[in-house]
């Protein structure tokens, strides 16, 4: 099997190892980094459906990690999905209403980044070790939601690590907020930013590629490195669960080996559809990935009409993990669909800085009619969430609802009747108060966390240990700040 190195998408000529990719996080150019070539999968469907998700996993990354041994990668990815997932399969799929439903938030933090983020500090680790990386690691990041709390948890007191995440103050859910903010480790730093994400985003890259900054770090002994989809030891473990889905289906006789898959993701950062494209590559039989929006549409408004705008206003839904005007993934995708052009991409990455938008050309376009997009409304997500509850008593939230309706939308306007996976990103139990809401105004003026036992009652699903005693954990992060003052507060978490 010959090497896969990495490169950015915004600069020619300079190649990094995989574990010099996940290691920096972010190329020094600002571009993100993309695997030279798309490795394929040489086993046929039937002989991976044999495989359980650890050995599906261990498979697909080693075509991607090719600097790191099958048996370091066996090794971490036994650490990461231990008993800390609480369905032996990891993920799980769920089938109601000729609707497959795949379930990633069997986790610690109940949402789908756990998937990917509970490998990642294993894949690090690692990854120092290759380089002969000596400085301590700071993983710097911003969060729309659950990112955060997925990163903390899987890098809390890990030796040679701080990890430090901003995160919307007034544009998360309160679950979501107190999962972050009650989180223990000596290495763990939390903050709220007053504004959305996309300001914690821009700030994190900001920092992330100050020259001056980096000369203060080396001088402390410090290197950054990120847990946001930007590195690509996040997205890469994104790709298994596409795979694992699609053989799951052929396991149970769904499907037949070869027949396309559709899948319907909710897309804010654009990482997670990402993946189904990466999958999709590397020779997984898909039909269409399809880009599900909520009120921020503006990934559907790319697809539709080959324009990226970013002026436009800014509504905080009760969808927020894709509350996100700024879809960071997206410019990988542009990469491949341009044939590697990385000028060009990097003058795209300047227009959107500069001027708010940039749009692609026509004959573009066609390398992207593997992606079909939607986008739901708050009224038309409730109603998801009704429906789906009302006809089959399977309780979903928001972000998996925005899907579910995108999906229905498109099946009826396309007739398309290909097989469908709606990706279910996070338990309902992050997103109590608004999902009971969509079933019953009654419970608009009760409390969130006093919810739980009401969405217990109505769910028949057990409240998960993760978050049964949340609302009695003490807060240990209460530092707030505005988006200019990232790098103030960075330098002094960091002594710089």
């Amino acid at each position: 099997m010959s090497a896969i190195n990495y490169k950015s998408t915004r600069q020619e000529g300079h190649y990094v190892t995989a574990a010099e990719a996940i290691l920096t996080g972010i190329a020094p150019d600002g571009g993100l980094y993309v695997p030279t070539r798309f490795p394929q999968m040489e086993k046929t469907l039937e002989e991976l459906a044999a495989l359980d998700y650890r050995q599906l996993a261990v498979y697909l990354l080693s075509l991607y990690l090719t600097d790191f041994t099958e048996a370091e990668i066996k090794e971490a990815v036994a650490r990461a999905y231990d008993a800390k997932f609480t369905t032996p399969q990891v993920a799980r799929l769920e089938t109601k209403n000729e609707t497959h439903f795949l379930e990633l938030f069997h986790g610690p933090t109940l949402a789908f980044k756990d998937m990917a983020l509970a490998l990642l500090p294993y894949l690090l680790k690692l990854a120092a070790q290759k380089t002969g990386q000596k400085k301590e690691i700071v993983i710097l990041t911003a969060t729309s939601g659950d990112t955060g709390k997925a990163a903390l948890e899987g890098f809390a007191d890990v030796e040679g690590t701080k990890i430090i995440v901003f995160f919307p103050e007034h544009g998360v859910s309160r679950v979501q907020k107190r999962q972050m903010v009650t989180q223990k480790g000596k290495n763990t730093y939390v903050i709220g930013i007053e504004g959305n994400f996309d300001d914690a985003q821009n700030g994190v890259k900001a920092i992330f590629t100050d020259p001056v900054m980096r000369q203060k770090l080396d001088n402390k002994g410090y290197m950054f490195s990120s847990a946001n989809s930007i590195n690509i030891g996040r997205l890469l473990p994104q790709v298994v669960y596409y795979v694992w889905a699609y053989l799951e289906l052929l396991r149970r006789g769904e499907i037949v080996a070869g027949q396309k898959l559709n899948f319907c993701v909710p897309t804010g950062n654009f990482g997670n559809i990402l993946a189904a494209y990466y999958a999709q590559q590397m020779g997984l039989p898909v039909g269409k990935l399809i880009c599900a929006s909520n009120k921020n549409k503006v990934l559907y408004d790319f697809f539709t009409t080959q324009i990226y705008d970013r002026k436009r206003e800014f509504f905080v839904t009760i969808s927020p993990s894709m509350d996100i005007l700024i879809s960071s993934n997206l410019e990988r995708l542009l990469y491949h669909a341009s044939q590697n052009n990385a000028a060009q991409v990097r003058a795209w990455m300047e227009e959107l800085k500069n001027k708010g938008s940039y749009e692609i050309p026509a004959e573009m376009a066609a390398a992207l009619k593997i992606f079909a997009a939607g986008f739901a409304t708050e009224a038309e997500t409730k109603a998801a969430i009704r429906e789906v509850f009302e006809t089959s008593g399977y309780l979903i939230d928001t972000h998996t609802a925005v899907a579910y309706s995108v999906l229905q939308k498109y099946q009826k306007q396309t007739g398309d009747k290909t097989p469908a996976v709606v990706v279910a990103t996070a338990s309902p139990y992050k997103f109590s108060k608004d999902v009971l809401c969509a079933l019953e105004e009654k419970f608009v003026h009760v409390d969130d966390f006093a919810l739980f036992s009401e969405m217990e009652k109505i769910s028949q699903i057990k409240i998960p240990a993760p978050i049964r005693d949340l609302e009695k954990r003490p807060v240990l992060h209460q530092k707030v700040c505005r988006p200019e003052e990232m790098p103030q507060v960075v330098s002094e978490i960091l002594g710089l």
